[in-house]
């Protein structure tokens, strides 16, 4: 089939490659004229013949918006718009309707692999109209993982999405787990060899997995992780996990602490830790440290 693809990143760029390896045609548009096939929205359009797919993965918000809003300018009823970025289930549902008013179908696509994906495969969470991801289903037959698994039908739009959020909080907590437990480890005077005991457990433990893998990439690379500053951003999707869990009354503790965490790492100097040790000196006279 053909596919317009908007957005040619670390992601869209290796997605693309892929689904050519899958003998589909792909036309690319991105900013950056040195990764794009055509020069704007408007050529990538015309360039396909209907009914058309678009999918686009750009930024969350604005960028997917006004991507969005120039699309549904630009193609026709029947043809189906695909946000493969890392958009607010919310935003997907005003999609859907802004599209769904010109006859333009909608499908949300939550995407994980990483850099890894365009040899592995993505995994593909989607939520939309049974129609509508038909009319998609040989790229997501070429972009996920070979085998039964990596694929699902989520549910309604917007579905996707929430599910790729809800993915990426267990990462954070998965994460957090193995970092806490690297730190203990390294503390300790009597284990002598952290790196090998993070590889050990790479076989016959129920702890293994893939972040486990790539925990040990990284300290062969750097045993102690000397040449990183302990600094994690958030993309965004663990704070909706938790707004989403507050707004369902579902209790995250694990997922939320997480979340807590990375704040903490962009603080040198934590004023929440300045009141505890104040505290703590005057209802126990513990000892304070000064600058």
């Amino acid at each position: 089939m053909e596919l317009g693809l908007v957005g040619l990143g670390k992601m869209g760029g290796n997605m693309r490659e892929r689904i050519r390896r899958a003998d589909h045609t792909v036309v690319g548009y991105d900013r950056n004229p040195d990764l794009a096939d055509v020069s704007s929205l408007e050529e990538l359009v015309s360039k396909l013949e209907g009914p058309r797919v678009v999918w686009v993965m750009v930024p969350a918000g604005a960028a997917t918006q006004s991507t969005i809003d120039e699309l549904a300018a630009l193609l026709s009823p029947g043809d189906v718009v695909v946000d493969g970025g890392n958009s607010r289930w919310t935003d997907d549902e005003k999609h859907a309707v802004e599209l769904g008013i010109k006859g333009i179908g909608f499908v949300d696509a939550g995407v994980s692999g990483g850099v890894w994906g365009l040899d592995n495969g993505y995994a593909l969470m989607v939520g939309g109209d049974a129609g509508n991801i038909a009319k998609v289903q040989p790229v997501f037959d070429a972009l996920k993982p070979e085998g039964d698994f990596g694929f699902v039908h989520a549910g309604k739009v917007g579905a996707g999405h929430f599910s790729k959020m809800v993915h990426n909080g267990i990462e954070y907590a998965m994460m957090q787990a193995y970092a806490e437990g690297w730190e203990l480890l390294e503390k300790v005077d009597s284990v002598t060899d952290v790196r090998e005991v993070f590889r050990s457990w790479q076989e016959g433990t129920v702890i293994r997995s893939w972040l486990l893998d790539l925990a040990v990439n990284a300290l062969d690379k750097d045993e102690h992780l000397d040449k990183l500053r302990g600094f994690a951003e958030d993309s965004g999707e663990g704070r909706w996990t938790v707004e989403a869990a507050i707004d369902n009354s579902v209790p995250l503790p694990a997922i939320t602490a997480s979340l807590f965490a990375r704040f903490a790492s962009r603080q040198d100097d934590s004023p929440q830790m300045k009141m505890v040790a104040a505290l703590r000196n005057q209802f126990g006279g513990h000892a304070v440290e000064k600058k």
